[in-house]
């Protein structure tokens, strides 16, 4: 078995056999394999069914077999993953992320990750996961940002500050703060997004509002309408819940999908961007909000909308 890792809130409630393909980056069959075979391990028990649900902060071990050719995180050439470090110190590191840069390596996306960029950078952090700050291939990585959002991310450095950190994202602490253009016009100045949010039967790379689904709540306040050249609503949006693909899922569920997502209806057709100019969802984590694991003091950090979006708004009246 691999060195235990912490079950992050992010995977909170995923079926077992998503979540270890997700941290290894095999395929569901290989995972069920495993499992059938004894070697996955949740909670210091072996998983007898691939159905089972993980819970943050428990412990969950995989068959060395599965990623022993991935036991550690190969850092990226110097300067080849940009990012920006917005804060730095013994405890945590917060990142600005461009879109286009994958968070950590998975299906598809072995190279060229931040995770890889930040060992680079960092290279504690490769003994930080040994010790529990992570696993290996996520290195201090406590939550995500999907490959086309760009904004704020923290890292941390220790275990100790690593549990602080997904301890307070799963009790809903963490503030986490976007800035979303959505097509069409809120009516309301502000509002609430109740709704469950699952995977698709459909379709098992998109998630879905769905009775079935886990709890998840949206917060969106307008900050400003356009009507010209397309109607859209810029609003600053807060999550209250981390379910993937959250603010996309429910923001299209009640008729307003993020301009320039394709997956969720926002639309990226050639029209679309000669129109706006959007080459990517309009997505931005553009502050963060959390309680610092060695003071207890709140701290909060700004990132600005990116150029590509500040011009896409320049084209709006």
């Amino acid at each position: 078995m691999t060195t235990p890792l912490i079950v992050p809130a992010a995977l909170d409630g995923e079926r077992v056999d998503r979540a270890v393909a997700l941290v290894t980056g095999r395929s569901r069959s290989v995972v069920a394999a495993l499992i059938a075979a004894g070697g996955v391990r949740l909670a210091g028990r072996p998983v007898t069914s691939r159905h089972a649900r993980v819970a943050a902060g428990e412990s969950l071990e995989v068959g060395a077999e599965l990623v022993e050719d991935e036991s550690r995180l190969s850092p990226a050439p110097p300067g080849s993953v940009p990012f920006a470090v917005v804060w730095e110190d013994a405890d945590l590191i917060v990142i600005d992320k461009p879109a286009g840069v994958v968070v950590h390596p998975g299906a598809g996306h072995r190279t060229g990750t931040l995770a890889a960029g930040l060992v680079a950078r960092f290279p504690d952090l490769v003994q930080a996961a040994e010790e529990g700050a992570g696993s290996p291939w996520r290195p201090g990585i406590v939550h995500r940002l999907d490959k086309d959002t760009s904004g704020l991310l923290v890292v941390a450095r220790n275990p100790v500050a690593w549990r602080a950190l997904a301890a307070q994202l799963s009790a809903r602490t963490m503030g986490r703060i976007y800035t979303a253009l959505v097509l069409g016009r809120l009516v309301a100045d502000e509002g609430t997004i109740d709704a469950p949010i699952g995977r698709s039967t459909r379709d098992r790379t998109r998630m879905v509002v769905t009775v079935d689904g886990r709890a998840a709540r949206t917060r969106y306040r307008v900050l400003a309408r356009y009507a010209e050249p397309k109607g859209a609503t810029l609003a600053e949006v807060t999550l209250e819940s981390g379910r993937t693909h959250q603010i996309r899922v429910h923001l299209a569920a009640i008729g307003h999908p993020v301009a320039g997502d394709s997956r969720y209806g926002g639309g990226l057709a050639p029209k679309v961007r000669a129109e706006t100019g959007l080459q990517r969802p309009f997505l931005h984590a553009g502050k963060l909000r959390l309680i610092h694991p060695r003071t207890g003091e709140t701290c909060e950090w700004e990132a600005p909308l990116p150029a590509d979006l500040v011009e896409v708004l320049a084209r709006l009246t």
